[in-house]
């Protein structure tokens, strides 16, 4: 069951002008489910996205890689589940391309203003037959208001669809940002999360957008993680239709910083869903590191702390084996670090201090937090300013279970 999580209310997801969607049941892995999603975008939109960091990453990142640097603007995307189309080579790639071409050819734009993603089973050939079959039905159901279909049809091994929206001002005028995102498993994006697309019908340049997809995907997606696995696929797309005829001309425009922040506000919301609907997850972890010598070791010891199996496994059984905590700080990797300036706090309670534990801690208080659904964990280092927050969840037994059945 997810954590503190809900499919999203259709009504509260607001429609970005300039961009339709539109699902289809095409049967690529499983017949009878949304599981090909196809996106129009107004002339003259803005796109930009990050990708995973992996380096066997999966053909369809490659060809969105080439079509964004080709600079001839992007009209559409097209989204398939039950299929990566990772670890396919050459053939994946001219599947990828393919699919391009049927969609540039059904819309009537070029082959290069499409961006193709996929997510579901790597090693597999992609069903292009079935794909390209799908993808009329997709058109025809092209609608602005379809972003709950949208989030759906873009899951694998979610529980729930994963969407948020947000209205702000800008120049005294209203514009809009929503999206959605996928994921439950093979999740430490490392760039952002398996699949993520986030809209905004206000107007936004190019070099603009593209600092504002890494900075938003920074303070969201790059700060998740449920096993410590990056996929092949990771893909996180920012688009700007310009269809509200709201303009932020550069980050120094009236609105810009309320605009960015929504974006950001709306690309956390999604992150934090992935992690509460992580695979058998029964626990939302925040982990705040402060008092870091640089950001880089606030995320070394964050993500030591947010990968060890041992301590996922005793958020699972609500244990105050702590001592985990402190082991996976102390091999995060920063050599000089010393223990005796570390302090940490489970929830409310003042855990370890001065090296060792605090002489006020009683283990009853550390299973009280443990025994929540959504814990914090903080950790001052002594050693500057620094600091960053992950978040992640449990290890438990289905997550297991959800794996070992994964391709069944």
């Amino acid at each position: 069951m997810p954590v503190n999580l809900v499919a999203p209310d259709p009504s509260s997801l607001y429609p970005v002008a300039g961009l339709e969607l539109g699902t289809a049941r095409a049967g690529i892995r499983k017949p009878g489910r949304r599981d090909l999603l196809l996106g129009r975008l107004a002339p003259g939109a803005t796109v930009a996205g990050v990708f995973t960091r992996n380096r066997f990453c999966a053909a369809p990142v490659r060809v969105c890689r080439e079509h964004l640097a080709a600079g001839r603007g992007v009209r559409a995307w097209v989204v398939n589940t039950g299929n990566a189309n990772a670890g396919t080579g050459e053939n994946g790639l001219a599947a990828a391309r393919a699919t391009c071409a049927s969609v540039a050819a059904l819309l009537g734009v070029e082959v290069a203003q499409v961006l193709p993603f996929s997510t579901g089973v790597i090693l597999e050939p992609l069903p292009l037959e079935r794909l390209v079959a799908g993808l009329p039905a997709a058109r025809d159901d092209l609608h602005a208001a379809r972003w709950a279909e949208a989030a759906e049809a873009i899951m694998t091994t979610d529980t729930l669809p994963k969407a948020a929206s947000r209205r702000v001002s800008v120049g005294g005028r209203e514009v809009t940002v929503t999206g959605i995102a996928k994921g439950a498993g093979m999740i430490r994006p490392n760039m952002a999360t398996m699949l993520a697309f986030v809209a905004t019908d206000a107007a936004v340049p190019q070099p603009v957008l593209e600092r504002w997809v890494r900075e938003a995907a920074d303070a969201s997606f790059n700060r998740i993680t449920i096993d410590g696995d990056t996929s092949t696929n990771d893909s996180f797309v920012l688009a700007a239709t310009g269809a509200s005829d709201v303009a932020v001309a550069s980050e120094a425009s009236p609105g810009a910083a309320a605009l960015k922040a929504a974006v950001i506000e709306v690309s956390r919301e999604l992150a934090q869903a992935i992690v509460r609907d992580g695979e058998g997850a029964t626990k939302f972890i925040t982990i705040a590191v402060e008092g870091a010598g640089t950001p880089a070791e606030a995320a070394a010891v964050a993500y030591a702390v947010a990968h060890s199996p041992l301590v996922k496994t005793a958020f699972f059984a609500s244990d105050p084996n702590l001592g985990r905590i402190l082991a996976a700080i102390g091999y995060a990797g920063i050599d000089d670090l010393d223990p005796s300036r570390i302090d940490l706090w489970l929830g409310d309670v003042h855990v370890a201090t001065l090296g060792g534990r605090h002489p006020a801690y009683q283990e009853a208080d550390g299973q009280r937090v443990m025994r929540q659904a959504e814990i914090g964990v903080r950790i001052a280092l002594g050693r500057g300013a620094a600091g960053t927050t992950v978040w992640t969840c449990d290890l438990s037994h289905d997550y297991v279970s959800i794996n070992a059945d994964y391709r069944s």
